[in-house]
């Protein structure tokens, strides 16, 4: 802890040495808080691959793991397009932790993959284990070996893409990793969930949109907390372009999917969007102080459109605090990490 010493002119008398001791309490446990904030135990859901925030998100949470403040517990892909394990491999071997769990889904998902076709690239150049989807364990399974072992009210699921792993994991039974049901297994080992969804107060978002039977199944039973970051929050912060032109960025696959992506849209001229980063930021670090916290329940109709209902509920949606574009540098200074 890095000692801070307050130097008091006592002008009006003991009562202003006594503030001045106050704040330095203040101050000097606030610097303890912060020493001693525990490192987050992470299960990543991404649907990698429509959208390439994604890989934006991903490379925040290796930042984080870095420096010692999240703990990567599995890479969960949502989607099942026949390259997206080896996407994820390749992410988490370039970042230094090749033999992170990596889950998909093997029932019911979507396939929906890059139009841009970077995923091609990363595959076809960078270097990676896991070759196809085949060879990566179903998501529910990995979800219950891996929240098994995990102590109790340990894990942040954090979610960037859509809910069918989420609402498979519900209606999970006993099986040879857990004599738990799915929601008895999330009630004992998961502190809450983060997910880029919905928009609030109401609309429609893709994330929700795409999947609406799950999406609804997720919201109504999932029974811990569930903070959202919605479509509007991410949709005034752009990232990516500092990523792409540096010269002492080299053979990044984070920089590759950037600098491929960002010219084939025009809506991307000055930076990709950023709903994906946010949540990891928010999973990782907390709202504060970003962010304040709408508390109340979302409703999703059976045709994907959410709503809100403000009451006592165990959903939040973000509310801007500090300026987009002060989330924005933050968020586009943790893009470049590079591994050493």
């Amino acid at each position: 802890m890095i000692k801070r010493f307050l130097i008091c002119f006592v002008v009006g008398g003991m009562g202003l040495m006594a503030a001045c001791s106050n704040k330095q309490q203040k101050q000097n446990q606030q610097e303890k808080t912060r020493d001693s904030v525990a490192t987050v135990n992470v299960i990543f859901d991404t649907d990698m691959g429509p959208d390439y925030d994604d890989v934006g998100a991903i490379t925040l949470l290796h930042y984080y793991e870095n420096q010692g403040k999240a703990n990567i517990l599995a890479t969960m892909a949502s989607t099942k397009y026949p390259r997206v394990a080896a996407v994820l491999n390749v992410l988490n071997t370039y970042f230094k932790k090749p033999d992170i769990p990596i889950g998909v889904p093997k029932g019911d998902a979507l396939t929906t993959a890059d139009w841009q076709h970077w995923s091609d690239t990363l595959v076809a150049k960078y270097p990676h284990k896991i070759k196809s989807n085949d060879e990566a364990p179903d998501a529910v399974k990995l979800y219950r070996k891996i929240l098994s072992v995990q102590p109790d009210s340990s894990v942040t699921i954090i979610t960037v893409g859509f809910f069918n792993n989420i609402a498979d994991l519900l209606k999970s039974k006993a099986d040879e990793y857990s004599p738990l049901t799915g929601p008895q297994l999330i009630e004992k080992k998961v502190i809450k969930m983060v997910s880029m969804a919905g928009k609030f107060p109401s609309g429609r978002e893709f994330n929700v949109d795409e999947q609406p039977a799950a999406s609804k199944y997720v919201f109504e039973n999932f029974n811990k907390p569930i903070i959202f970051s919605g479509y509007e929050i991410g949709a005034k912060i752009f990232t990516g372009l500092p990523l792409i032109n540096p010269k002492e960025i080299k053979n990044s696959p984070v920089q590759d999917v950037f600098r491929i992506s960002i010219p084939m849209a025009d809506e991307d001229s000055i930076g990709r969007k950023s709903w994906d980063q946010t949540a990891v930021l928010v999973g990782v670090n907390g709202h504060e102080p970003y962010y304040k916290l709408q508390q109340g329940t979302i409703k999703v109709t059976d045709g994907g459109e959410n709503s809100w209902v403000k009451n006592n509920g165990n959903h939040y949606y973000l509310i801007e605090k500090q300026s987009p574009k002060e989330v924005e540098k933050l968020i586009n200074d943790m893009m470049m990490y590079q591994p050493k």
